[in-house]
């Protein structure tokens, strides 16, 4: 039998203890590895959709790999309109949302999403969110429910699409339209006949005269719906909805768990996914009004004046629809407050 020397014994701990440390390491970077499930807003394959992708690859790059997010389309774990309670209660641990869809339950979140004639610029929205505490505010809005705010994804105006031509706000007063969230309120308050229809269904009731006008979505959407086939008329930049945010939600207790830097992981690739998707629809726009034209669709957009004036009378509405709620008052506040310095309401 071979005996062991004192130095052998030594010289065997030390690999083991090696061996040990290594296994140890690569422990460490399995448990600092993390994998959340994500719901998106839009359907797989389209545009929007793949600006997702965009983000959960940034994420990852920015944390090496160690922060992977898997992505679903629409509908995909649940329905849309249950992934706030889905994402709240922890079956998923983040949503792409419109926020203006829980505006009911959350007064702020009518100015979270789109302010009709609100802010006319995409950046100027942007920065109320990083400039002027919009992102805080935000944050405040959903803390009751257990979620947490991230950051949004803001864009540019949608159109409004037509079979009757407008050249003013007062042409709008008798017409019957389809819009909704706060921009179905403020619509209605300018003498339309609002009617919240399904998204899917827009076509159709432009086709049969159900109704004369529509908010549908952006440029390029609609040129694919087909829109140009059924409405000649395009006004843009739609009034009722001048620039969009949506917005990336987690669940706050997934979300709290992180270390520090996944949460700047997720802030930086949310805002780098905004100001590329946002270039990407300049772009896009237009190559889709060309588009429109071509099928003999009129293109005109409002006069500022007109538009002002009508902001003054849309103030009152964005009150009524605070519900006196002091989250929704500050948001409202900072916003007109931010509108007035930028010389757009007075």
């Amino acid at each position: 039998m071979k005996q062991l020397s004192r130095r052998s014994v030594i010289k065997g701990l030390g690999m083991a203890g090696v061996a040990a440390l290594g296994a140890g390491a690569s422990l460490a970077r399995a448990a600092d590895t993390v994998t959340w499930r994500m719901q998106a807003l839009w359907d797989g394959g389209t545009t929007p959709q793949k600006f997702e992708e965009y983000f959960v690859k940034r994420v990852a790059d920015l944390t090496e790999g160690r922060f992977k997010i898997d992505l679903y389309s629409a509908g995909q774990l649940v329905p849309a309109n249950q992934a706030f309670d889905a994402v709240r209660g922890g079956a998923f641990q983040m949503m792409k949302t419109f926020d203006g869809y829980e505006a009911g339950k959350i007064p702020g979140l009518a100015f979270t999403s789109t302010v009709p004639f609100g802010f006319p610029e995409a950046d100027q929205y942007e920065a109320w969110f990083y400039e002027l505490g919009g992102l805080e505010l935000a944050r405040e809005a959903y803390a009751p429910a257990g979620l947490f705010y991230i950051a949004p994804t803001v864009y540019g105006p949608e159109p409004i699409h037509s079979k009757v031509a407008i050249q003013s706000i007062a042409d709008l007063k008798g017409k019957k339209g389809r819009f909704v969230g706060l921009a179905a309120t403020v619509m209605d308050a300018m003498g339309v006949s609002v009617t919240p229809l399904p998204t899917s269904e827009v076509y159709s009731a432009l086709d049969k005269g159900v109704i004369d006008l529509a908010d549908r979505g952006d440029l390029t959407a609609n040129l694919e719906a087909g829109l140009g086939e059924v409405a000649k008329y395009i006004i843009t930049p739609g009034p009722h909805q001048p620039s969009t945010a949506t917005s990336y939600v987690a669940n706050k207790a997934a979300y709290d768990r992180l270390p520090e830097q996944f949460k700047v992981a997720l802030a930086t690739a949310a805002r780098d996914t905004s100001a590329a998707l946002r270039q990407h629809i300049l772009v896009a726009d237009g190559v889709a009004l060309e588009a429109f034209k071509k099928q003999g669709v009129t293109i005109s957009s409002l006069d500022p004046a007109d538009v002002l004036q009508a902001r003054k009378q849309a103030v009152e509405v964005w009150r009524k629809a605070t519900k006196n709620n002091p989250n929704a008052v500050k948001m409202l506040d900072s916003q007109i407050a931010f509108l007035e310095r930028l010389g757009l309401l007075s």
